[in-house]
């Protein structure tokens, strides 16, 4: 467990922000998570890096959960405050050297976006398609860190998305090419209908990875 000054806390929305600490020389892999502990609480929190490998800052995005014991006084953190790292840990690292076919699909519902902001800040040159998944318009964290014309932005109770409707059934409408390599990074049960969908048109179920968000 190390400790990391906080540089800022930049507010996305409401309810969703994103924690700049001091690097410190903390190496990790993209796609990766850490536990962030508040000095002299006991409560401690697992979030995955949405900072690139070799950016000079560790970030993270955090969504306020009402009655959190831990979220809530993240985002209530001041410059120059100390909080405790742990890790990193957690098997969803991404390399794209690592695969054959260097056709990209990620998949995202809510912060679970934030693992692939890390992918793309790392390897700014890979050939993907984000697809993510929110209720509202101000929910889309960033888009423009990403090329525009590679992200798709399903809305589920808003209009000005560029689609309308959850992430399944916007990739229940798509071909997708067999050999393409699929992230998914959300809620379980997307986890599951995408699962299922990618099945069944035909992608390896070696070709598809995922971590859950809860």
């Amino acid at each position: 467990m190390r400790k990391h000054k906080v540089i800022s806390v930049r507010n996305l929305t409401d309810s969703t922000f994103v924690i700049r600490l001091e690097r410190m020389n903390f190496q990790f892999q993209t796609g990766q998570f850490v536990i962030l502990k508040i000095p002299g609480s006991a409560e401690k929190r697992e979030y995955s890096v949405y900072s690139g490998e070799d950016d000079d800052f560790l970030e993270v995005m955090v969504r306020k959960i009402e009655g959190g014991k831990v979220s809530g006084r993240l985002k209530k953190l001041k410059p120059g405050t100390e909080i405790e790292v742990e890790g990193p840990f957690g098997f969803f690292k991404f390399n794209p050297g690592m695969f054959s076919s260097q056709k990209f699909l990620f998949v995202a519902t809510g912060t679970g976006i934030s693992p692939f902001h890390s992918f793309v800040r790392t390897f700014p040159d890979l050939d993907y398609q984000l697809v993510h998944g929110v209720r509202l318009k101000e929910e889309a964290y960033e888009h423009a860190d990403y090329q525009k014309e590679k992200v798709v932005l399903c809305l589920s109770a808003d209009e000005g998305g560029d689609f309308y409707g959850r992430v399944t059934d916007y990739l229940f409408t798509q071909k997708i090419d067999r050999e393409t390599n699929c992230f998914l990074c959300g809620n379980s049960e997307m986890i599951y209908e995408v699962f299922d969908i990618l099945t069944g048109k035909g992608i390896p179920v070696s070709n598809i990875y995922s971590e859950v968000y809860f």
